[in-house]
């Protein structure tokens, strides 16, 4: 049976940490690098300072975005990541699920009381709606996979 791109997909985002987000500001490129996560969706979401380069960017100058995953971290590990593009926006009203998610990640949970404070003071959530992903998983199939 062939595997599900969704699926891997999927699977590939649980086994990544950090997403490269590239952004165009009034000075040019610049790429950034965000602790993420993820819903049903394929939809991807971080948090930052608002005052941050590709924070600013992304409210003040362009938000279509672009960004890779890479989960391979070795030469001798197989091929696998994401490469993607969308629209990002500030999430006005963040669920709880998304910072539970994200401690998770970060194997914070014993830290969540202060962690949790000084997050929310001077950080926002993202999200970015794709509206493309292509898929890496040599593991999987041969070439890059067209998701979304």
């Amino acid at each position: 049976m062939k595997p599900n791109f969704i699926e891997v997909t999927k699977q590939t985002l649980e086994r990544g940490y950090l997403m490269s987000l590239g952004v165009v500001d009034a000075d040019g490129p610049w790429v950034a690098d965000v602790i993420y996560v993820f819903d049903e969706d394929l939809n991807i979401y971080w948090m930052s300072r608002t005052t941050r380069r590709h924070s600013v960017a992304i409210e003040t100058f362009e938000s279509h975005v672009a960004g890779t995953i890479t989960v391979s971290q070795d030469p001798s590990d197989t091929d696998e990541g994401l490469q993607l593009s969308g629209v990002a926006e500030r999430v006005e009203n963040p669920s709880k699920e998304l910072l539970v998610q994200w401690m998770k990640k970060k194997k914070k949970l014993t830290l969540l009381a202060p962690l949790v404070r000084l997050v929310l003071d001077d950080h926002v959530w993202y999200k970015l709606t794709p509206d493309r992903i292509e898929l890496i998983s040599r593991k999987n199939f041969r070439d890059r996979q067209r998701v979304v």
